[in-house]
């Protein structure tokens, strides 16, 4: 996690080189060591300050995606993840996207207007990256099943056909 005291310069480059060595490096999108266990219970604020909380999606289908609007990988998701939320909406999908812009809320929100994002999008903090293990790279994401298990973690950008593919048998 880029802690505020960090030069935003030398965070950004240190995520950067992170997030392309997960792309160059496939083996590491999902991790293959993850085991399903209960997910982390969270209330962050959206990008207007309401309180939303994973009590809200009790029975639904969570892709909780870490990101940033200045992250490459995790804006070529985001056409996918609106395509998806559109798609499987219906059958009890809720994408959540959690912002780590330390830009604050004013820029996410323009972000979400210029790129029509469909899903929800709240404004994250240190203590939901440390209750879901670290995020040490972004995108960062997992789904978490009906019953508020952790069932999958990616790491790094996936096209979104493949991870259709990893998210449909959860829906059904």
């Amino acid at each position: 996690m880029i802690s505020p005291s960090m030069n935003p310069r030398h965070s950004l480059s240190a995520v950067l080189a992170i997030a392309a060595l997960v792309l160059l490096a496939p083996g590491l999108r999902a991790a293959e060591d993850f085991k399903p266990a209960p997910a982390p219970a969270w209330k962050l604020n959206d990008v207007d300050g309401k309180a939303v909380s994973f009590e809200q999606y009790k029975g639904k289908v969570v892709v909780l995606d870490f990101w940033a609007t200045w992250c490459g990988p995790c804006r070529s998701e985001i056409p996918g993840y609106v395509a998806l939320q559109k798609k499987h909406g219906p059958a009890g999908l809720a994408i959540v996207g959690v912002s780590l812009d330390q830009g604050g809320p004013e820029v996410v929100k323009k972000f979400i207007a210029e790129q029509k994002i469909n899903y929800q999008i709240v404004m994250g903090d240190e203590q939901v990256t440390a209750a879901f293990g670290g995020v040490e790279a972004i995108p960062t994401t997992f789904i978490i099943d009906r019953k508020g298990t952790l069932r999958y973690r990616k790491v790094g950008a996936m096209p979104e056909e493949e991870f259709e593919a990893v998210l449909k048998p959860f829906l059904e």
